[in-house]
């Protein structure tokens, strides 16, 4: 592999870390032509002549976990997790602009009636779960703790009787296959709305580095489907439903992944999507060639566990994932060091 050069670039004037944890409106116009400026100012190359190409995947890193009172803010230990994270994560690009070949941040996609949210189901007075509190097991369906809610088969086009035994077997199969239990989440990264969008100053620095490298934002959808949970770019948590497929691997994405010389993952949360999302790349690896996984870097400190206080503490449990990961071979990484220190390594 050709490495690149160690040169960082410095961090264009337009960007402000104190704005990070807001949202905000990019203007477009003239961001691209002080991108165009930029790259002719520090001859940055178009991407499409990278002897070594690296492709940055930034998982789900929207509004809704990134902004403080948003549905489903990531704090992590600190508090302020997801919007420390961002900052590092936008100086990272930045600096490294002539470097990235590709990004492609992928988008979290819900609407109301989804499996996962409250809507979906009701106790026996027709009341629906608290969100955020509330796990479903095997257990509960057979006690009638919970059941789904008779009111959504219609908008959903299937029956009362499908939607009952596909619920039984989705909750049995998270359980089987070690997965994290159905969680009523509140709503969120709902389509058409603000806590769908990227982040203001992350989304900025993706545009600027499209514009300055002329290389396409390549942005993947994710969780849309109604009856399965999608933490996981690659797949969602359930391939089937009791008689017929609800969902399939993201199969273009892993080949097209694999094809990188490097790729480097961020975003949140390192306790679900980015756990799960690397995970499922690790298993397609395995499946190929276990070396591959020496092409995969983490950037550590751009990505938060999600952290409730006094409710849940998933820490534990991402530490362990990217303990395992490294393990497998993959990098654990650090965004203040240069790429050239990753490959030196």
């Amino acid at each position: 592999m050709s490495y690149p050069t160690k040169t960082q670039l410095p961090i264009p004037p337009h960007f402000n870390s104190e704005e990070v944890g807001y949202v905000w409106r990019v203007p477009y116009q003239q961001r691209a032509k002080e991108a165009r400026e930029w790259a002719t100012k520090y001859n940055s190359k178009p991407s499409s002549e990278d002897k070594t190409r690296i492709c940055l995947l930034l998982i789900d890193v929207q509004n809704t976990f990134c902004i403080p009172e948003f549905e489903l803010f990531v704090g992590g230990k600190s508090g302020t997790g997801a919007v420390d994270d961002n900052v590092r994560l936008c100086e990272f690009i930045y600096r490294n602009l002539g470097k990235l070949t590709k990004i492609i941040p992928t988008l979290d996609t819900h609407t109301a009636m989804q499996i996962f949210h409250p809507i979906f189901w009701i106790n026996t007075v027709g009341e629906h779960p608290t969100p955020g509190a509330t796990n479903i097991t095997p257990a509960d369906i057979e006690k009638g703790v919970w059941k789904v809610n008779p009111g959504v088969a219609p908008s959903l086009g299937y029956s009362y009787e499908f939607l009952e035994k596909h619920a039984y077997h989705y909750v049995k199969q998270l359980t089987q296959n070690g997965k994290y239990p159905l969680t009523l989440w509140p709503y969120h990264s709902m389509l058409g709305g603000i806590g769908h969008a990227l982040v203001s100053a992350v989304e900025e620095a993706v545009f600027f580095h499209c514009i300055a490298r002329q290389s396409q934002t390549q942005f993947e959808i994710k969780g849309h489907h109604p009856l399965t949970e999608n933490y996981s770019i690659l797949r969602p948590e359930v391939l089937e439903s009791f008689d017929s497929h609800i969902g399939q691997k993201n199969i273009h994405l892993i080949q097209q992944l694999l094809e990188f010389d490097a790729v480097i993952i961020a975003g949140q949360a390192k306790s679900h999507c980015v756990a799960w999302t690397v995970d499922d790349l690790l298993t397609e690896i395995q499946q190929i060639d276990s070396s591959l996984a020496k092409k995969v870097y983490l950037l550590e400190d751009c990505t938060s566990p999600v952290v409730v206080p006094g409710v849940v503490d998933y820490s534990e449990a991402a530490d362990a994932a990217f303990e395992r990961f490294a393990t497998s071979g993959m990098r654990v990484v650090q965004s203040t060091k240069s790429i050239l220190s990753w490959f030196e390594e």
